[in-house]
């Protein structure tokens, strides 16, 4: 992934330049790279700039933030669910194969990403599942950025069958009690058109959007 500051500080060419340079580092790899834009940053142009440089956009989320002690409540679950903290490599292979079964893609490289960040630097994210009868029906994360007030949550997709069930907002408050203990103040959620509501509720509020913009050697 690549991001970076609300203004980055050069145009032009200056930029096309600059994402060449990160496309072209990716593309000797074999790997696709996602740009995550803001809907607040400089220059204007950049997504223009993106796009004729081989990058297409993904969907718009919304940036929400919010109180960390205040999303900190008891989790309330379904019968027959749990929540346990995973670290082991089995576990993050588990997460991919219910991400892919979700969204009907392959997310087998999640497995493997999630393992890494855990390997290289376990006290910088904590990784949950909810599961029923041994089977892992949502999965989220959370991470820390030390030497910030800030935490951010990710994942929280939820096999269709346990939608609307409230698994996703106990995960989120797990998280948010996690948070609070490490000492982060807020939490921030790249978040989709069905879990945006669900955090509104919760006391989030919408910041800005962001749309990731994705090139892969299938774009060439």
């Amino acid at each position: 992934m690549v991001t970076g500051p609300r203004d980055l500080g050069v145009g032009g060419d200056e930029l096309d330049q600059l994402i060449v340079r990160q496309r072209d580092y990716f593309a000797a790899r074999g790997e696709a790279v996602e740009w995550k834009t803001r809907g607040h940053d400089r220059p204007a142009d950049l997504t223009d700039r993106l796009r004729a440089a081989g990058f297409v956009p993904e969907k718009q989320e919304t940036v929400l933030i919010g109180l960390a002690k205040e999303v900190a409540t008891p989790p309330v679950l379904p019968g027959g669910v749990a929540l346990r903290q995973v670290t082991a490599d089995a576990d993050m292979h588990r997460i991919a194969a219910m991400q892919s079964a979700v969204w009907g893609q392959d997310f087998s490289w999640l497995g493997d990403d999630l393992i890494g960040r855990v390997s290289a630097a376990p006290d910088a994210i904590a990784v949950m599942v909810a599961e029923a009868d041994g089977e892992v029906v949502c999965a989220a994360w959370l991470v820390f950025y030390p030497g910030t007030e800030f935490a951010a949550l990710w994942g929280g997709s939820t096999l269709p069958a346990w939608q609307g069930r409230g698994i996703y907002r106990s995960l989120v408050a797990a998280r948010a009690e996690l948070a609070t203990a490490r000492g982060a103040k807020f939490l921030q959620v790249d978040a989709s058109d069905d879990s945006a509501p669900i955090l509104r509720r919760l006391g989030f509020r919408a910041v800005t959007t962001t749309t990731p913009y994705v090139w892969s050697p299938s774009h060439r």
